[in-house]
């Protein structure tokens, strides 16, 4: 078929993927090399694309070529719907790279749903709830000692990514997927929870910094445990104002800063560290985070949560931080290989299952590699790091 021969495709489902997918025209236009006027003659039927047209729009849609030919648009629930209510998101109005990053972490929950009923696996059940008429230290308290995590292990990590494995494999075990989802600004979101159950999902943004992971993911598990306690609702259903939702956020900020840092083990170390007349300087309370494998800002948080540092210091601090850091040179980010980004974006329980549904023949080499979006001549080195246990589940997206 010559690549400039029109096809006649259904206007409204041009019209309908690209909303879907979070798209303005002049996007659209500008990654098919086209002026935006033909896009929008496209999805008002005055034109029609060509073939090669059809197959770059799904591509960059991420959406099967079959969906443009159907006789009308599928009929989804709102993704918003799905994930709790996030700071500076409005329902509806998510990125494409947010919206995307979505859809893969709900297709990867029902395929990890479908995988378990094949193999005859039973479902993890999440188990944790929390109220907002509770303490957060009290359900900071019942969170760690859920994830099980010794304090003497968690002094003695040799590096912040085996923190941040480590802390993921516990909550993986409590009944949730962790996934990790690249591309989104983290201006836009650093952490979320998709609050569907069984298997409720945690995401974690992988521009983010280990430590930074490990507040994070202990955090959006304070969400899942408050919607569990109704106490929450997804985005599209939650109307408390935002003087009242910055309330549930500081919830469970404190309830995940007291997991990480038990209130016992913090005045032990300051004591260790002999810290008590530090006067809380940047280098201080870098020490102190380092032991705990926390950033320096979320221990200075956990310090004035726990009154160890005053409000007017922390203030001070926190224009103290700021500066500090701009002066840094910027961090190397390193290079990923396709394993590392496959254990970072699926995480063990969900590739374990991929894994043991394809060794008992349930599924294709094909479909296998779909689902870990990971080509098949990686599996042999993706089989050995998951052996390897949680050391080896610290990859990047």
């Amino acid at each position: 078929m010559p690549s400039t021969q029109t096809i006649p495709v259904n206007p409204e489902l041009l019209s309908w993927a690209r909303q879907e997918s979070g798209f303005e025209l002049f996007r659209v236009a500008k990654r098919l090399n086209v002026k935006p006027e033909k896009v929008e003659a496209w999805e008002t039927g005055e034109m029609q694309p060509t073939m090669r047209q059809i197959e770059n729009l799904a591509r960059f849609f991420h959406r099967p070529l079959s969906v443009f030919f159907l006789p009308q648009p599928p009929q989804l629930s709102p993704l918003a719907a799905e994930y709790r209510r996030l700071p500076h998101v409005i329902p509806g109005h998510e990125s494409p790279e947010l919206r995307l990053g979505l859809r893969q972490m709900l297709t990867r929950r029902d395929n990890a749903l479908n995988l378990m009923g094949e193999l005859g696996e039973p479902i993890a059940e999440f188990t944790l709830s929390a109220r907002l008429s509770e303490s957060p230290t009290e359900v900071g308290a019942r969170l760690r000692a859920a994830a099980n995590i010794s304090l003497s292990d968690q002094l003695s990590w040799p590096s912040e990514w085996r923190a941040w494995a480590v802390w993921r494999a516990a909550i993986e075990d409590l009944g949730v997927l962790v996934f990790q989802f690249g591309k989104v600004a983290l201006s836009e979101v650093r952490g979320l929870a998709l609050l569907q159950t069984p298997l409720p999902v945690v995401g974690v943004n992988s521009k983010e910094i280990p430590e930074v992971r490990c507040f994070t993911v202990v955090h959006e598990v304070v969400h899942l445990m408050l919607a569990a306690g109704h106490e929450e609702a997804p985005a599209i259903r939650e109307d408390r104002s935002v003087d009242e939702w910055d309330d549930v956020e500081r919830f469970a900020e404190i309830a995940a800063s007291h997991a990480l840092v038990p209130e016992g083990a913090l005045a032990s170390e300051i004591g260790a560290l002999h810290l008590v007349q530090s006067g809380w300087d940047i280098q201080a309370t870098r020490r102190l985070a380092r032991r705990f494998r926390i950033t320096p800002l979320a221990m200075a948080t956990r310090l004035r949560e726990s009154g160890y540092m005053t409000w007017e210091r922390y203030k001070t601090w926190r224009q103290e931080w700021g500066e500090y850091v701009a002066a840094l040179p910027e961090r190397s980010k390193g290079f990923a290989t396709p394993v590392s980004k496959a254990l970072g974006r699926n995480g063990r329980p969900f590739i374990q299952l991929v894994l043991e549904a394809l060794s008992a023949n349930r599924i294709t080499p094909v479909t296998a590699a779909r689902y870990l979006d990971l080509k098949f001549e990686h599996f042999e080195k993706l089989k050995t790091a998951i052996q390897a246990g949680p050391s080896a589940l610290a990859g990047d997206d």
